[in-house]
C-alpha cells in the first residue's frame, strides 16, 4: 500500500518507511532479503507504549498515587484497548502476512491487532523519536484529551447520585453525532434526564464525550430537574 495511504490512516509521516513495513508485517509473512517482521518492534513497542502512557497519567493526574497510576495504566495497555486502537486505525487492511493467514481473518485476531499496533509505536519511536510517539499514543488511544482518571472526577456518577438524591431518573446518555477522519474521530453526546436535556459534550471516545456531558450538566446553573410531559 503506498505511504500517503497509511499516513492517511496513521496520521504519521515516516522518514524511513522501512520502518513502517516491518511494523505491518506479521511473523507468516514471506520474506524478501533484508525484510524483517515485527516482533523484535513489538518487544520494543510494548515498553515505548507504558512510557508513553505512564507519562501522559503522570501529568494528567497529579493527585493520583502509584497503585491507581499502576491500574489507569494497565487499563489502556491491554490487549483489549490496543485492539480497539488498531481496529479505528484500520490496521488489518494494512497488515502484510500468508495468504492462509488471512482466509482465517488472521488480520483481524485481537492478539495480531494489539502486536501490530505496538509495534507502530515502535517504528514512530524509532523514526521521530519520544514526542511523535507519544503523539500518536494519545490520538489513538482517545485517552488524554481530557484528564483519564476517572475515580478522581468521575462525572457521571456524581450526576446520577446527585439526580437520585432529588428523586429524579437514572441520566440517559446518547451519542448524537461523531465526525473526523478514522484515525482521529470525535464524539459528542447528550445526557437527559426525563424529557429534559441536561448537558452536552465531545470526546476522542465515546465514553469521554458522556463524561463531559455529565461535567456540563453539573456546571449548569439551572435545576436538573426534568420537564413535565
Amino acid at each position: 500500500m503506498p505511504q500517503d495511504k497509511r499516513v492517511e490512516l496513521l496520521g504519521y509521516r515516516f522518514q524511513n518507511p522501512t520502518l513502517l513495513d516491518s511494523a505491518l508485517t506479521h511473523p507468516s509473512a514471506s520474506l524478501r532479503p533484508g525484510e524483517t517482521h515485527n516482533q523484535r518492534l513489538e518487544f520494543l513497542g510494548d515498553a515505548v507504549l507504558e512510557l508513553c502512557v505512564s507519562l501522559a497519567l503522570y501529568v494528567r493526574c497529579p493527585e493520583a498515587n502509584e497503585g491507581l497510576l499502576t491500574r489507569l495504566r494497565s487499563d489502556y495497555v491491554r490487549e483489549e484497548t490496543l485492539c480497539a486502537a488498531a481496529r479505528q486505525l484500520q490496521l488489518g487492511s494494512l497488515i502484510r502476512m500468508a495468504p492462509g493467514e488471512i482466509l482465517q481473518n488472521g488480520n483481524e485476531k485481537p492478539s495480531v491487532l494489539a502486536d501490530c499496533f505496538e509495534a507502530v509505536v515502535a517504528a514512530i519511536y524509532l523514526d521521530g523519536g519520544l514526542i511523535p510517539a507519544q503523539d500518536f499514543v494519545a490520538r489513538t488511544l482517545n485517552q488524554f484529551e481530557s484528564p483519564p482518571c476517572e475515580e478522581l472526577t468521575n462525572y457521571k456518577s456524581v450526576l446520577q447520585e446527585k439526580l437520585q438524591s432529588q428523586g429524579l431518573p437514572t441520566p440517559q446518555y446518547q451519542i448524537v453525532e461523531n465526525y473526523g477522519p478514522p484515525h482521529a474521530p470525535w464524539f459528542v453526546a447528550v445526557v437527559q434526564c426525563g424529557n429534559k436535556r441536561l448537558g452536552r459534550g465531545r470526546g476522542r471516545s465515546k465514553k469521554e464525550a458522556e463524561r463531559q456531558a455529565a461535567r456540563v450538566a453539573l456546571l449548569q446553573e439551572e435545576s436538573v430537574a426534568p420537564e413535565e410531559t
